[in-house]
C-alpha cells in the first residue's frame, strides 16, 4: 500500500477521497436528522456518491503515478454485484 513518506502526492489524493466520503456521509446524516422525509432515490444518490469516493480510495491504495481518465472512471464505478438500484 502507498504511504506518505514514499508517495506523498498519491497519499494526499488517497486521503482526499476518504475525507470527501466522510464529509458527504456526515452531510447525509445531518440531513436525515433534520429532514426525515428524504425519499429513497435521494438517499441512494447520496450513498452512491459516498461509495464513489470509497471505491476510488480502494483502487488507489496501491497506485503510483497518474491514472488515465478511463481508469479513474472505472475506479469510480459501483460494483455490479451490489446492484445499487435494485428494490
Amino acid at each position: 500500500m502507498i504511504n506518505p513518506k514514499d508517495h506523498p502526492v498519491e497519499w494526499a489524493l488517497f486521503l482526499y477521497e476518504l475525507e470527501d466520503a466522510e464529509e458527504h456521509l456526515k452531510n447525509l446524516i445531518m440531513q436525515l436528522h433534520s429532514k426525515s422525509d428524504i425519499d429513497e432515490m435521494e438517499f441512494k444518490t447520496h450513498l452512491f456518491h459516498v461509495y464513489e469516493h470509497l471505491n476510488r480510495a480502494w483502487h488507489s491504495r496501491n497506485t503510483i503515478g497518474e491514472i488515465s481518465s478511463a481508469q479513474w472512471q472505472a475506479n469510480s464505478q459501483f460494483p455490479a454485484s451490489l446492484k445499487l438500484f435494485k428494490d
